[in-house]
């Protein structure tokens, strides 16, 4: 890799994989940033973590989150895809994750441990990437396991911050609760 900087985004453009230019505020490119910021998020909880199985859980997602920004940035080049499989790997890992935790029996508030707190934080990151695949997907070509992939993983991402709070014996916080 060369510099960081290359100057050609300058004027408010820039490229997707594959060399088409487009405005930096094009859904395609939004869609990806969004990706992006989830994976930073995911990053960031990760640095808090002080469970290497759920690490590891982690890693896993940001890098399949790595295949699905190179899948939006340009749908017609060649190279891995999110498919099936990886959705249904993430309901097994919700499912194992869950029989851990106490069923719910209202709303929690989000919180907890710092990795739980931005796990809670990563998961409305993932929804607000799901919309922003959603109105891409309206638009131009998407892969549907895209959507099936965010969809799934901002319920894993609910499930892990409980795990982690359980596992670091941080009560939730119910709502509606007393206070």
């Amino acid at each position: 890799m060369g510099r960081i900087y290359t100057r050609t985004g300058d004027a408010g453009e820039t490229a997707l994989r594959g060399g088409r230019r487009v405005p930096k505020d094009h859904p395609r490119v939004e869609a990806c940033g969004a990706l992006d910021e989830l994976n930073s998020t995911l990053g960031a909880a990760r640095a808090f973590l002080q469970d290497a199985e759920l690490g590891t859980v982690l890693e896993r997602v940001q890098r399949d989150l790595f295949v699905l920004g190179a899948e939006v940035s340009a749908p017609d080049q060649a190279g891995p895809r999110v498919d099936a499989a990886q959705v249904l790997a993430l309901e097994k890992e919700i499912d194992r994750l869950e029989a851990e935790l106490p069923p719910l029996s209202a709303f929690i508030l989000p919180g907890g441990h710092p990795a739980g707190g931005l796990l809670h934080l990563a998961r409305a990151v993932c929804r607000r990437a799901e919309r922003r695949m959603v109105a891409l997907a309206r638009r131009e070509l998407l892969n549907p396991e895209v959507v099936r992939y965010l969809n799934r993983l901002s319920d894993l991402l609910f499930v892990l911050a409980r795990t982690v709070n359980r596992r670091a014996g941080v009560d939730e916080t119910l709502w509606p609760g007393k206070g």
